[in-house]
């Protein structure tokens, strides 16, 4: 049947029903004189063709990301490798380094070593897993930045010990209950990372895009800090005092973001002001961060990033009581019970016992293993000592899914261990 001729059938009887689909079918596997013709013929099909691909397609421009970030001026490739080079040749002809190789005490300052890679791919580094993490999408939506101020930020726990935030690492909120150690060089120039000439200020914000129980689309704002003149955080208008995260229980890892903004001028900003009395309102510190810079982009810029996980540990319980005054919340995961099959005279391929304990009542079968347990457990001398050779004791004359059982308990493995 021709294109035609099944046009004109679904026009006049309306019984059948012809798609695009079914038109590139027909192109696609044509005959004439007798030979059936395979591929892409020129004309309609590749017209239909390029119609549904077109259909899929978006507009680049409605979806390209916007970088609100400080550009970067850097050297030339050839000046960079020219750098590069002329090191490399002053450090084979150094006579001091050959002799500390050769004898083995040839050491490695890591930190010069962290120092450069800062200076150079570091930050690039932390855009990478700021867009892994969602930050960018969940502050920013469409836009991000290349961080080009290093942010130092770490919390002190004792005299001697302090635990820093680098690139996504894991906080407890125990670890962050003090307000944390912040340094920044406040007079470099972000775009050409030289020092600059003047004043300059800064804006440091703290925020938990997932820490509101009310508005998904809002953050929990942590700390607000403005006017930070040169890079001295204790000099800076404080707006909102240190919150530390209270990740519930039952809810996973939590992130926290730090964002350091360069401004233009001075700038007033008393509309965020937070009140002592508040410090524990958590509607209070209803936050959106694209609000915010939407509506100061024209005066300031994000220059610096660095942001941690965190997630529940035994010191919430106290803060939520004390600080922030309301009960504990604990979610917990509801599993719906397993889709059972009708029971089978021969369960082919499966464990007899283990088939057998599914359609039992759940209450009876831990019972049973709690009872082999405790027979093996003495009241005063604790559990009977295991096998020191549990594999070399043979199993003959039992059927299949019994001898796997008698090996678990002879390793004292299996579901005896979840009691």
């Amino acid at each position: 049947m021709s294109f035609s001729n099944l046009l004109m059938k679904r026009s006049i009887g309306g019984g059948l029903r012809v798609t695009q689909f079914t038109v590139l079918l027909m192109f696609n596997a044509s005959t004439r004189n007798g030979h059936t013709l395979r591929g892409k013929p020129p004309g309609v099909a590749r017209t239909l063709e390029q119609r549904l691909r077109d259909e899929n397609v978006s507009d680049p421009e409605l979806k390209a990301r916007i970088n609100i970030g400080f550009p970067q001026l850097k050297a030339s490739r050839s000046a960079q490798l020219k750098a590069r080079l002329d090191h490399l040749r002053a450090q084979r002809v150094s006579k001091e380094l050959e002799q500390l190789a050769r004898s083995n005490n040839l050491l490695i300052d890591l930190d010069k070593v962290q120092d450069s890679y800062v200076q150079t791919t570091g930050q690039h580094d932390l855009r990478l897993l700021a867009d892994h993490y969602g930050i960018f999408e969940h502050l920013f939506c469409s836009a991000y930045f290349v961080p080009r101020v290093p942010l130092s930020i770490h919390y002190e726990l004792d005299a001697n010990t302090i635990s820093p935030v680098h690139n996504g690492n894991v906080i407890k909120p125990a670890e962050a209950a003090k307000v944390p150690m912040i340094s920044f060089d406040g007079q470099m120039d972000p775009i050409t990372g030289k020092t600059s000439q003047g004043d300059s200020y800064w804006t440091l914000l703290a925020t938990n895009p997932d820490a509101h129980y009310t508005n998904h689309a809002a953050e929990c704002l942590h700390w607000f800090i403005a006017n930070i003149p040169n890079g001295k955080i204790s000099d800076g208008e404080v707006l909102a005092d240190y919150l530390p995260p209270f990740p519930p229980r039952g809810l996973g890892y939590q992130r926290m973001v730090f964002v350091l903004y360069k401004q233009w001028s001075r700038l007033d900003m008393t509309e965020y002001k937070l009140d002592a009395k508040d410090y524990s309102n958590l509607e209070k510190r209803t936050f959106r961060t694209l609000d915010f810079y939407r509506h100061h982009q024209d005066n300031l810029t994000p220059a610096g990033l660095a942001f941690y996980q965190t997630n529940w540990d035994e010191s919430l319980t106290q803060f939520y009581h004390h600080v922030l005054q309301i009960k504990e919340p604990v979610f917990e995961y509801y599993f719906p019970s397993p889709y059972l099959a009708d029971q089978k005279f021969f369960p082919l391929k499966q464990p007899f016992n283990l088939y057998m304990d599914k359609h039992r009542d759940a209450k009876q079968v831990n019972k049973e293993y709690l009872q082999r347990k405790l027979a093996k457990t003495h009241p005063f001398h604790g559990a009977q000592a295991p096998l020191r050779f549990p594999n070399a004791h043979p199993l003959r004359d039992v059927p299949s899914w019994l001898k796997t059982e008698l090996r678990k308990r002879q390793l004292g493995t299996g579901r005896v261990q979840d009691y």
